[in-house]
């Protein structure tokens, strides 16, 4: 595995021992990246929350476009070991912090994120699950931008959310996902 673009691209990526995680595969993390780049423009700037983190990839390759911090989140040790690792080797402890504990045990957040990346495991829910709580926690408001890895035979459908796209890339499905916008007030009668 390596970063695809940016600052650090070409440069190798620890990934975490045994088959407790499933890192996402470098073809896919550049479609995502794609998909996302053609979004957003540029990830300057962005505050990124990598929850389901594994090797820490997905927010690794944000910050080496231009991110301005990375929450990772991961519940387990051997992942957070690779993390860790690869926070070092690229010494983004600067822009970069971590939390060691499972997704759905989150705290509400100080401020929103500009994007949210989830990679959970595959035929679990726990994407729209973690969608639904983080909502409620104030990690999302309407600007925020998510991306959802499932299994290629999973598609999303998440109560307050639009899909913006849906792609399957190998055994995978890539979707991004917006906040569904608050209800516009009714018409004043008055300006009728």
């Amino acid at each position: 595995m390596r970063i695809i673009a940016g600052d650090w691209r070409g440069r190798k990526l620890v990934a975490p021992k045994g088959d407790a995680t499933r890192p996402t595969a470098d073809r896919t993390r550049e479609t995502l990246f794609s998909m996302l780049t053609s979004r957003l423009g540029s990830f300057e700037d962005l505050r990124v929350a990598d929850l389901f983190a594994g090797s820490g990839a997905l927010g690794l390759e944000a910050l080496s476009r231009g991110a301005a911090h990375c929450h990772f989140v991961e519940q387990d040790r051997t992942a957070l070991d690779a993390i860790r690792s690869n926070i070092s080797t690229f010494d983004a402890r600067a822009r970069a912090t971590m939390e060691a504990t499972s997704v759905m045990t989150l705290r509400p957040a100080r401020e929103p994120y500009d994007l949210l990346l989830l990679d959970p495991p595959y035929h679990t829910g726990a994407g729209e699950v973690a969608l639904d709580r983080l909502q409620r926690l104030g990690w999302i408001e309407d600007g925020t931008w998510i991306a959802l890895e499932t299994a290629f035979n999973e598609e999303p459908e998440i109560k307050g959310f639009l899909i913006d796209t849906s792609r399957k890339v190998g055994k995978g499905r890539l979707t991004l996902l917006t906040r569904e916008p608050a209800a516009t007030c009714a018409s004043d009668p008055a300006l009728d």
